[in-house]
């Protein structure tokens, strides 16, 4: 009952920006933390960035000072902004939610569908 849909991926010129969004819906009673994973072809998954509720942000080291991660807790929203963009940033950017659905007494992890970053000249 619970999904999470990501938009705002396509391609970009290198040095360019692109907005992820992030929205959560369904029969959610918390969430705990939001964040972005990414994931390129013959890769593992990595995480980029995550925001824990009324926290503060966490980010992989390669992408500090140039993504920036942000919340609408009432929207159950996350998004991504991503600037100064690298070829190497290209990816499947999935979103992440730790959650607990209402009437149940468990956190777990729900995820989005993903959205293509191409990042090339």
């Amino acid at each position: 009952q619970v999904q999470l849909v990501e938009s705002g991926g396509g391609l970009v010129q290198p040095g360019g920006s692109l907005r992820l969004s992030c929205a959560a819906s369904g029969s959610i009673g918390s969430i705990k933390v939001m964040g972005w994973y990414r994931q390129a072809p013959g890769k593992q998954r990595e995480l980029v960035a995550s925001m824990p509720t009324g926290g503060s942000p966490i980010y992989v080291d390669s992408v500090k000072g140039r993504f920036t991660i942000s919340r609408d807790n009432a929207k159950n929203t996350v998004y991504l902004q991503m600037n100064s963009l690298k070829p190497e940033n290209t990816a499947v950017y999935s979103c992440n939610a730790n959650l607990r659905r209402r009437f149940s007494n468990d956190y777990g992890d729900y995820w989005g569908q993903g959205t293509q970053v191409t990042v090339s000249s």
